[in-house]
């Protein structure tokens, strides 16, 4: 670096250090790129200084973007799902291939930069952008293939989770793939990977044949059972703790395109009810049907509800049958439950309008459904007129639960639903009410029954309550993490701390 360069980047270091991040973070750039650098922050919290040199040479060497704050295309990219988190990355890249991916990932390890990656954007605590970072957003690396001969669906590692299904049904072939078409497939398989198929044929992990990872020092690696195993091991619940997996191999199934799905919705008044069939009637339902419960208290003005949510994809002579103990629980408020296009109820709850508001989210396992906590849930549900608040269950067990504790870094396999809490307010008012009532909510009752949770919907946890998550396959986790990101550059994910 000559005098000149030394110089300002002297000067916008001094600025870096002076000034805080957050939503002020648009001016503070503006100063420091004046003085002759961009203001950053290291994944271990320290202020720094990215050169303008450096900022060019690393524009030229990518064929995707690379956005600083002001630029256009910055404030879509650093935003998130939840409206309520608002952090401004130091710069974002928008890699087209993994070319670019390995680019970046080397540039910020070489500065110790703070690294955030971005997919879907649905990670509740906003983990997917950063205050002050990298932010690896893969917007633009997108796609899915498939061999229709071998069932195996390619997915670039930017995809969403509506691009496999579409290409993969248009073949007569599916994977467990969430319930929501625009969750990224990284976040989603990486952590798990529940969804409307999961009892049939295994949370979406379970069907990763091979992953292509750029590791923190810019390696590309393949990885399967027989190449870099310990890898393949680790990607299939460890999350993004150990790159940035731009290949997903996925095994396919046949199903039929026409499925029974839909909701049956009740009157609030009816959720003890509800929740009572529920926990009977989940535990013994076939592989192939899937239904979740939910509780829901819109805001002031709208009656509250409880509901069943349905996806049955087996054979349809069956669905009637099966049905029954739902259609015999009484006249509903709705029911939308109808023979339907897969793909159109993987739609369905989607959101596509935009919104103004925050929202706040807790979750867990429950390994068994006693009547206990029936009322739990209920007795201390409390409508809000300042907020929505819904606590809902995801269908496990079947062949999410066939499968050993220890075969992957998911150790939750005595799941036989996954519960979540969930609050959401306008952003004109305060979030932090609400929040805390969902804390206490969730710790006063439901949160007694739970045992671990989803690491995709991570949000503030400890690192000694993320730890505890991982169960019997946290010391493993901890050597792999060693052996790949020793420097703990993939931090902004369930972390796991290397060895």
């Amino acid at each position: 670096m000559n005098r000149r360069h030394f110089f300002q980047s002297s000067v916008a270091a001094a600025v870096a250090c002076a000034l805080p991040y957050g939503r002020l973070y648009a001016v503070d750039q503006a100063a420091t790129q004046a003085a002759g650098g961009v203001a950053a922050v290291t994944g271990a919290g320290k202020a720094t200084v990215i050169e303008q040199a450096a900022i060019r040479e690393l524009r030229g060497a990518l064929r995707g973007g690379l956005l600083l704050a002001g630029d256009p295309g910055y404030e879509q990219a650093r935003r998130v799902l939840n409206e309520s988190i608002d952090k401004h990355p130091a710069l974002v890249v928008q890699p087209t291939g993994v070319a670019d991916i390995r680019t970046a990932v080397n540039f910020a390890r070489e500065r110790e930069l703070l690294v955030a990656v971005k997919c879907g954007g649905h990670s509740p605590g906003g983990k997917s952008t950063c205050d002050g970072g990298m932010q690896i957003d893969l917007s633009r690396f997108r796609g899915a293939r498939v061999d229709v001969a071998a069932r195996r669906a390619y997915v670039a590692g930017g995809s969403l989770l509506g691009d496999l299904d579409h290409e993969a049904m248009a073949n007569g072939l599916v994977t467990t793939a969430g319930t929501v078409s625009h969750t990224g497939v990284g976040g989603l398989t990486t952590g798990g990977g529940y969804g409307r198929l999961a009892r049939r044929f295994g949370l979406a992990l379970d069907n990763v044949r091979s992953v292509d990872v750029v590791t923190a020092d810019g390696r590309y690696l393949h990885a399967s059972g027989d190449e870099n195993p310990d890898l393949y091991w680790g990607v299939r619940g460890g999350g993004g703790n150990f790159g940035v997996v731009t290949n997903f191999e996925f095994e396919l199934h046949p199903m039929q395109r026409q499925i029974i799905g839909g909701n049956l919705v009740f009157p609030i008044q009816r959720a003890r009810e509800l929740f009572t069939l529920y926990r009977e009637y989940s535990a013994a339902a076939p592989d192939d049907l899937y239904v979740d419960a939910a509780i829901v208290a819109p805001p002031a003005g709208q009656p509250g509800i409880c509901m069943f949510h349905v996806c049955y994809s087996g054979p349809a002579e069956r669905a009637e049958a099966l049905l029954a103990p739902l259609r015999s629980f009484g006249t509903p408020v709705a029911d939308t439950i109808r023979a339907q296009d897969y793909v159109a109820i993987q739609k369905s709850t989607d959101r596509s309008d935009p919104r103004n508001e925050g929202t706040y989210l807790k979750s867990g396992f429950i390994g068994a459904f006693p009547d206990a906590l029936v009322g739990a849930i209920v007795d201390g549900f409390e409508p809000h007129p300042d907020r929505s608040t819904v606590l809902f269950f995801q269908h496990g067990g079947g062949a999410t639960g066939r499968v050993a504790a220890d075969a992957t870094a998911f150790p939750h396999r005595y799941a036989t639903h996954n519960m979540l809490a969930v609050v959401a307010w306008n952003l004109d008012g305060d979030g932090r009410p609400h929040m805390d009532w969902l804390r206490r909510y969730w710790a006063g009752g439901p949160e007694g029954f739970t045992k671990g949770f989803y690491t995709v919907e991570t949000a503030d946890e400890s690192q000694a309550v993320r730890d505890d998550n991982y169960q019997g396959n946290l010391a493993r986790l901890r050597k792999v993490k060693r052996k790949y990101d020793p420097g703990n550059l993939f931090r902004l994910n369930a972390n796991v701390e290397p060895a």
